[in-house]
């Protein structure tokens, strides 16, 4: 299948929302309260004449998609992008044209297709900066097979969750991470 085929196979937002079982009164929330910079207001006025759609792959269950997603919505809410969502573990052979490192479903990832499927920029599954947090985080966990790694494991996942949920500051890499791709691959030129 093409981007295009992707794309029209993809759930509206609604749609999206209304099959979640987890993390949707959290997205929703994210949503309801994260505002775009005003500084990237202009360029993402001048980033509707292209047109672009967004195909998300993504799981409900995943907490950076958790973050991520309702940030890309504002994105695409103030660019004029219609974004559509594909369930990574029913769209394997989609996912796998998209691996993080050559070797893993990380997800969310975000594809930027113009209206002829063709493919512009794609982002993810994490802003670098929280890409580095997590990195942080790992480094302090005991070994996989100490006693306490698992309960330790456990508490990093809450720790992350509720930065996620709560930290404005991890908003604002996203934003600005997504924002900055899409400046670089000058999406806003004609």
């Amino acid at each position: 299948m093409n981007l295009n085929d992707w794309f029209l196979k993809g759930l509206t937002f609604e749609q999206y929302s209304n099959q979640m079982t987890v993390n949707k009164d959290e997205m929703l929330s994210i949503y309801e309260r994260f505002t775009l910079p005003i500084e990237d207001a202009e360029f993402l006025e001048k980033l509707q004449a292209k047109q672009l759609r967004v195909i998300v792959l993504t799981e409900d269950w995943c907490g950076d998609a958790l973050v991520n997603s309702p940030i890309l919505l504002k994105i695409a809410q103030a660019s004029n992008m219609e974004v559509r969502f594909i369930l990574r573990d029913q769209n394997l052979e989609l996912m796998d044209q998209y691996l993080t490192n050559g070797t893993s479903r990380s997800i969310p990832i975000f594809v930027f297709i113009d209206q002829n499927g063709e493919e512009h920029a794609v982002w993810g599954p994490r802003a670098k900066e929280v890409q580095n947090m997590v990195d942080r985080e790992r480094d302090t966990l005991p070994a996989n097979d100490a006693p306490d790694f698992k309960d330790k494991q456990t508490e990093m996942y809450k720790k992350f969750r509720e930065s996620y949920i709560n930290d404005v500051s991890i908003w604002d890499h996203v934003s600005a991470s997504i924002i900055t791709l899409l400046k670089e691959k000058n999406l806003d030129q004609q």
